[in-house]
């Protein structure tokens, strides 16, 4: 049996969260926006229960969640939704990272087409941005800072703390892309610095094409996003189309099951990565980022093409050697490359991705099987 090892591109949703979407499939099955009968109402408290759920995650109040098909569409909103606001303020400045998801970096492109000037931080081999970097970067004009928590390739963890403190007296708008660490590390993402934070459903156990934008008031003020879709007026009007009841509650369950056990998971996950590491010395492995969370890693072996590595360890591991959304491309990733890695450390690169889930890694078959191409 193949052992999954790609939890970066998408988790196996827990079974009490696929119980609860089956429920609301085919027993709850009402639209949330018919209020005349009981299928409406008890889909529209589904709908509630679970937007507490999110917001708990992250210690916000529920109004404070938005419901998305993913982080890809959070991201569009909170970049995309400014443009009209930062054109009427003349504050078409924008700061984001060479690193991050292309669903941050092409609405940043499509935003340049407009007149808008983004600037775009550099990182080093550690794969981590620096706070004098964003100090240096930061002009009145700015309107937007973007930057992702936890890097989809490297797994390195940016110092979102250390960004809030440097924001502390701007008025810009800070927002974090937090697909990869939502419902797993949350500590930093509890800061009322924050402004927009996206998430998905299915980096955290719950079920594809369902996520959230979450927007901060700064008191009593709005984020002032406009709409990209318009017609319904669901989600405040900032995300119309009837909701998807059973991803929702899916959703909802996935975050209720992470505020109990995010700490526990993570002790599990870094169990792993201590055998993973070392089992990964003995082939001379280099790690690719620092700072990297428990569940991901990213290595490099030399002399042994990625693409190779991949048809080796097909059906004893699952792994990828970059972005599940750039896999089609067959282009260097353009994370490892803004590290500044040599041509045959990018191409060379795997990673794998663990979860809960995994009870143990076939380490020694994995390495054996490497051997005998080295």
């Amino acid at each position: 049996m193949t052992i999954y090892l790609d939890n970066n591109a998408t988790t196996k949703v827990a079974l009490s969260v696929a119980d609860i979407i089956q429920k609301y499939l085919l027993e709850e099955y009402g639209n949330s926006g018919s209020r005349t009968h009981e299928f409406g109402v008890k889909a529209k408290q589904a709908v509630e229960l679970a937007r507490q759920q999110v917001a708990d995650v992250i210690d916000v109040n529920k109004s404070d969640v938005i419901f998305t098909s993913g982080a890809t569409e959070s991201n569009n909103i909170a970049i995309l939704g400014l443009k009209e606001f930062s054109e009427t303020s003349n504050k078409k400045h924008i700061i984001t990272t060479e690193i991050e998801h292309k669903a941050v970096l092409e609405p940043c492109q499509e935003l340049e087409k407009y007149g808008f000037d983004v600037t775009y931080l550099k990182t080093d081999q550690t794969g981590l941005i620096s706070k004098e970097s964003l100090s240096e970067a930061l002009r009145e004009d700015t309107v937007l800072v973007s930057i992702m928590h936890v890097n989809n390739e490297t797994g390195s963890l940016q110092d979102i703390s250390g960004f809030c403190d440097i924001l502390k007296d701007h008025d810009c708008y800070f927002h974090v892309d937090a697909a990869q660490s939502f419902g797993k590390y949350n500590d930093d993402l509890k800061n009322s610095r924050i402004d927009m934070l996206s998430a998905s459903s299915h980096k955290c156990y719950g079920p594809k094409g369902i996520g959230a934008l979450i927007l901060r008031r700064r008191g009593f003020k709005k984020v002032p996003l406009k709409p990209l879709m318009f017609g319904g007026g669901q989600e405040k009007g900032l995300r119309p189309g009837t909701l998807p009841v059973a991803f929702i509650a899916g959703f909802g369950e996935a975050c209720r099951l992470a505020s109990i056990h995010a700490k526990e998971w993570a002790i599990h996950c870094q169990e792993l990565k201590s055998e993973v590491m070392q089992e990964l010395s003995h082939i001379n492995a280099i790690i690719n980022g620092e700072n990297t969370v428990p569940h991901v890693i990213n290595f490099s072996i030399p002399n042994l093409n990625s693409e190779t590595a991949l048809v080796v360890l097909k059906g004893l591991i699952a792994v990828s050697n970059g972005s599940a959304c750039t896999s089609s491309s067959y282009t260097p990733s353009h994370v490892l490359t803004s590290m500044g890695l040599d041509e045959d450390r990018i191409d060379n690169a795997i990673r794998m991705s663990w979860s809960y889930d995994t009870k143990e890694i076939p380490l020694v078959q994995v390495i054996e099987k490497i051997k005998q191409f080295l």
